[in-house]
């Protein structure tokens, strides 16, 4: 699980509790951290998550399920985009990616005042916009948000969804009911909750 906070807040401390579900179900969690904007640019950053999803990776054995919430679940997409820096064999054993209240197309934040902090350029984010870029060949993508979300955010899961249905990723959106921002992610600390269900 990679956690969000625009890129500039938070740490895996504050997202533990979520790893409850899956280990009830016997898997193995990693819930890594990043460095923040400003230190650090988004594209280094998709490094560092790479690097730590091949860390974790090489302790255990079998197929990985990534997840990711709202800058997390941009960086989850990321990982299974064309261009990605995981290794092949590795990239062979990602079985599903659940991208919950992603922004995956960062063009949009050129205009907000984060993006001092951000720092991103039109190139930039372009580089980085999973909706702008190709899925890997059989990847499984569930795209993940609260009925009670921002529109934005409603907008931008659907927005993933589509682009990379017609790229040849088998892909699913789901709108859970009365779920906001935050709440939307409560279901993966249950093991039978729809949304872990939807990592199996």
């Amino acid at each position: 699980f990679i956690h969000g906070g625009y890129w500039m807040l938070f740490d895996k401390s504050g997202w533990s509790h979520l790893a409850r579900g899956a280990l009830e179900r016997g898997w193995a969690v990693a819930i890594p951290s990043y460095t923040l904007a400003p230190a650090l640019r988004i594209p280094a950053m998709t490094h560092q998550i790479s690097a730590a999803i091949s860390h974790a990776a090489g302790l255990v054995d079998g197929p990985v399920c990534l997840s990711g919430h709202s800058a997390g679940a941009q960086l989850a997409a990321r990982m299974v985009c064309t261009d990605s820096s995981l290794p092949p064999q590795l990239q062979a054993r990602i079985r599903t990616v659940i991208a919950i209240s992603g922004v995956h197309d960062l063009r949009p934040l050129l205009r907000t005042d984060m993006n001092q902090a951000l720092q991103l350029d039109l190139a930039t984010a372009r580089a980085e916009s999973p909706a702008l870029l190709e899925p890997l060949p059989g990847t499984r993508l569930t795209c993940w948000v609260g009925t009670n979300e921002r529109p934005e955010f409603v907008r931008q899961n659907a927005l993933l969804a589509n682009v990379w249905a017609g790229l040849g990723a088998e892909t699913r959106v789901v709108e859970e009911t009365g779920k906001h921002h935050f709440s939307v992610i409560e279901g993966l600390s249950e093991a039978d909750s729809p949304l872990l269900q939807a990592l199996d």
